[in-house]
């Protein structure tokens, strides 16, 4: 049950929202900025505060499963069968769109990315929007930099940009959805999210193709090659090379901050210049900790941050896609 306070923020979120204004909110996955999805103008809003270019497709979120055929003019079986399973969840389902949709929303794309969130407040201003009422909603930051997990990331990054910043607390996931596209009897993973492959290929009881972003046909959101990314200068380091980095970077004066979620083997106290943040050794926890820390690290502005690279297993795929992406340099 949410606190009357937050009931009658919601109301007037409803009410911004209405009359083409646009918010940021929490979902379970990050924050994300939002306006009314079906409001052309409201959507251009959007991109304009995230400095976002205009074929990069939105994410619509909605309140339930029956807004589907709303937006979708064909909902495979499969598509039912992953709603089903794990909506409201971390899950987007690229469909074929609607003729309603709007190229601001698909990007120009004959498809829509479409999802249920878990967060209270989140789907609270959906149902307050009334029957059909769906928001667009990418992260609630500025184009290609790290995602929000709190309110107060949103208030650092966009200020007074957005009309009315929903606080729900620190996000429960912490990284982006799982984005899978249903487009007749294909299925294909198109990002790694808050939902595992084999989860997903269990509900389906099928191997579900992996697109690689570099050359998939569908654009879809934190595709690109540098995304989620500090503005301190990132690098991704096997363990093995991992102090053997450190030290380098050390000795040419560079102030380092590291990520590491191995047993360390040796202590290196003697490293005056490199400060050490330990993450945890579990995927999961990995996660709901990224955004939060490197938005820190970002904030005290180190020379170089180094991220030990994590496993190479399903279970991370999540979480080395970010650090990826964080650490691209072209």
């Amino acid at each position: 049950m949410l606190k009357p306070e937050m009931q009658a923020q919601i109301v007037a979120a409803a009410a911004i929202i209405r009359n083409g204004g646009v918010i940021a909110l929490p979902t379970e996955t990050v924050y994300g900025l939002a306006a009314d999805a079906s409001n052309q103008v409201a959507v251009n809003r959007i991109f304009e505060i995230k400095g976002r270019p205009a074929d990069h497709p939105l994410i619509v979120h909605i309140a339930d499963e029956s807004q589907l055929t709303h937006w979708a003019r064909e909902v495979p079986k499969s598509a039912k069968q992953l709603a089903r399973q794990f909506w409201p969840g971390p899950l987007t389902l690229i469909l074929p769109r609607s003729p309603q949709v709007s190229d601001s929303v698909t990007g120009g794309q004959d498809t829509v990315g479409l999802r249920v969130p878990d967060h209270p407040v989140a789907l609270a201003l959906l149902r307050a929007l009334g029957p059909g009422g769906a928001l667009a909603a990418p992260s609630a930051n500025r184009y290609g930099r790290i995602s929000p997990t709190t309110a107060a990331h949103v208030r650092d990054e966009l200020g007074d940009s957005v009309d009315i910043i929903l606080d729900g607390g620190p996000c429960q996931v912490g990284l982006e959805s799982t984005i899978v596209s249903c487009l007749g009897d294909s299925v294909t993973l198109l990002r790694p999210g808050g939902i595992p492959l084999p989860a997903i290929e269990a509900v389906l009881q099928r191997k579900v193709d992996v697109a690689d972003s570099t050359s998939a046909k569908i654009r879809v959101s934190g595709s690109l090659l540098s995304h989620y990314a500090p503005l301190t200068p990132t690098e991704l380091v096997s363990r093995e090379r991992f102090w053997q980095r450190a030290s380098e970077l050390e000795a040419q004066g560079l102030r380092v901050a590291t990520l590491e979620w191995s047993a360390p083997d040796e202590v290196h106290s003697e490293h005056a210049l490199i400060v050490r943040t330990a993450m945890p050794a579990n995927p999961v926890a990995y996660g709901h900790l990224l955004y939060a820390t490197l938005h820190q690290l970002d904030n005290a502005k180190f020379d170089r941050l180094l991220a030990e690279d994590p496993p190479h297993t399903a279970d991370w795929a999540a979480v080395r896609d970010r650090l990826q992406r964080a650490s691209y340099r072209a």
